[in-house]
């Protein structure tokens, strides 16, 4: 049975604010422990989107930041590049939009560091040998740290009906094609309107599956899905296939986690901040009302144990008559069912126990 440790939003003084039991929560988990002297540990948080306010606020990092420094750690702040387009796709825009969103050096006290490189093109493959992967792709400078804090924003998401430890980790520390391998089997698709032929497609396809003439041609029988071909196409022509079943998402979502961490056995340490739970991930660039009350933050050193606790608390809660949650407002009732009723949220706990990754037993403790 794996621990998580909890502390809940209730503070009666200076001392006991948010901030200073965050530092207690980091401490009580025994992350502290985790570092040596002059080490680099990544803190892996998503950045917000351009419009979205529902991403993990700046002050709370910058404390994180100032513990793993006391223990003589050198820390900076990370996250990997994105599949879709939107303002985090490459690294100039995504360290434009963390540094608008609070996330300046002269706020959170770290420097930035992308995880995939300017383009998302520079990863790992990691060997893990799981049911659905061989090898995962992961940023290259999340491969190099000596440790790794996973701090996730817990709440709704469209396709994996939440999204905290695990997806922040192993769909977000993906490079951009490990990301497409992850969402989708299916081949990619040529928009004939978007493409100009410039041949870049063909270039970077290790399965020579493009022909190029008036414009690129797929060839779906040799086409492997690793997505090189999406990064690199410079007008966006070639788009990602989202109808993969929610389930298969989740299990490969798993299992890049497994192989992030596969290198970093006690080194890795999980913070989920069960605050603004919004219907959905801080990917769109909005944030709706969230569907229960802010609960608190919980600490695991295990990836799954600390997620099906976050969903466990969340589900516990009276649910909000005005918010995106059709159904299943009663404390008990499954609240991301209530929102995503065809996904099934508990497929990644399920399967990141099975090859490994966690155990969804928990002892939850309560720190004041």
């Amino acid at each position: 049975m794996s621990k998580v440790y909890y502390t809940d939003m209730k503070a009666k003084d200076k001392d006991s604010n948010l901030i200073n039991k965050l530092s207690k929560l980091f401490n009580e988990a025994g992350f502290d422990k985790l570092i040596e002297e002059d080490e680099l540990f990544g803190i892996k948080l998503h950045f917000g989107e351009e419009g979205n306010t529902g991403f993990i606020r700046p002050v709370f990092i910058r404390r994180l930041v100032e513990e793993i420094k006391k223990a003589q750690g050198k820390p900076f702040l990370t996250d990997a590049n994105t599949l879709y387009s939107g303002t985090r796709s490459n690294t100039v825009d995504h360290l434009n939009t963390a540094i608008a969103n609070g996330f300046g050096y002269s706020t959170v006290q770290a420097p930035l560091v992308i995880a995939d490189g300017l383009k998302g093109k520079n990863y790992r493959e990691i060997e893990i040998n799981q049911k659905h992967f061989e090898q995962v792709r992961i940023g290259s400078e999340i491969y190099s740290a000596d440790g790794m804090f996973g701090i996730a924003h817990f709440k709704g998401h469209e396709l994996t009906g939440f999204g905290g430890a695990i997806k922040n980790v192993g769909m977000g520390l993906g490079s951009r094609s490990g990301k497409q391998m992850m969402h989708a089997t299916v081949s990619p698709e040529v928009v004939d309107e978007e493409c100009v032929a410039c041949g870049k497609c063909s270039e970077w396809c290790p399965a020579d599956a493009f022909v190029i003439g008036d414009v690129s041609q797929l060839d779906s029988e040799k086409c492997i899905g690793c997505g090189e071909c999406m990064v690199t196409c410079p007008t966006d022509a070639i788009t990602v296939q989202w109808d993969d079943a929610p389930v298969a998402v989740q299990e490969r979502m798993a299992e890049y986690t497994l192989g992030i961490l596969k290198d970093k056995k006690d080194k890795v340490g999980f913070i989920n901040f069960v605050m603004d739970i919004s219907p959905l991930c801080d990917c769109c660039g909005w944030s709706d009302r969230p569907i229960v009350d802010d609960i608190g933050i919980l600490a695991s050193k295990d990836p799954v144990a600390i997620d099906q606790a976050s969903a466990d608390l969340v589900n516990e809660q009276l649910g909000r008559k005005n918010s995106a949650l059709q159904k299943n407002f009663k404390p008990g009732e499954d609240k991301f069912r209530g929102v995503h009723p065809n996904v099934d949220w508990t497929a990644q706990l399920a399967h990141g126990e099975r090859i490994g990754l966690g155990s969804r037993d928990y002892e939850l403790i309560k720190i004041d």
